[in-house]
């Protein structure tokens, strides 16, 4: 039995390595799951007995993606705490908010891909949006019950995981609107921005005015990191 968890565990390595290649070569649009089929070396069949799509495949790849961004995984090991609330939401807020800026367009193409499968079926949303969750939810969930604790939030509402998604969509958003050659909202100056935008997600998830001012200025300082969090997911 191991032998056989052991053999597919591998086969779905190769797999997902040459739906990698593929993807980077061809994009979402221009990659076929009969592509990555011949790229494994394998037959079309068998790829769908581990991943049902081409969704899921890429959706797969993105979150292994994020498991080995090392910032994330930095950010995933701290104590859950108003600190980890707070490094959490800058680092989203950096990410989303400096994609239109990045040379590389590879992160703007998959913010195309999530905006249009809402707009779509929605399979490769839903999918992101369910291993994102599974990552980042009990790190984000614990967080919040430790900054409530501590007397520096208030609870707002019972799924604390809602919170999270409200502050993803919000920084989804403003992101998708600066994608543009020209921008559809530019949001004036930048630094200006992201700050407003952390105090804002900071003030919707319950954190109260003194906690903000304390540590939002610590990780909005020069030097301070610029994790990763999730992708475009």
């Amino acid at each position: 039995m191991s032998t056989l968890r052991m053999t597919s565990d591998l086969r779905r390595q190769l797999i997902l390595g040459a739906a990698k290649r593929c993807f980077a070569r061809n994009g979402f649009a221009g990659t076929t799951t009969k592509r990555v089929a011949a790229a494994a070396a394998i037959s079309e069949a068998l790829l769908f007995k581990h991943f049902p799509s081409k969704a899921a495949l890429y959706a797969e790849i993105l979150a292994d993606e994020c498991e080995a961004d090392p910032d994330l995984a930095h950010l995933l090991g701290q104590e859950p705490s108003t600190a980890t609330l707070v490094e959490l939401t800058v680092g989203m807020v950096r990410h989303f908010l400096h994609i239109s800026d990045s040379p590389d367009q590879q992160e703007a193409q998959r913010v195309r891909l999530m905006v249009t499968s809402h707009l779509d079926d929605g399979e490769f949303a839903r999918l992101l949006y369910a291993k994102v969750g599974d990552l980042i939810g009990p790190v984000f969930a614990a967080s919040i019950d430790r900054a409530v604790a501590a007397g520096e939030a208030t609870r707002i509402g019972g799924e604390p995981l809602n919170l999270f998604w409200f502050a993803h969509h919000t920084v989804l958003m403003a992101a998708v609107s600066r994608m543009p050659a020209v921008p559809c909202l530019s949001y004036g100056n930048a630094a200006d921005v992201e700050r407003q935008l952390c105090e804002f997600i900071l003030r919707g998830i319950g954190l109260n005015e003194a906690a903000i001012a304390s540590r939002l200025a610590r990780e909005l300082s020069p030097g301070s990191g610029q994790p990763v969090i999730a992708e475009s997911a």
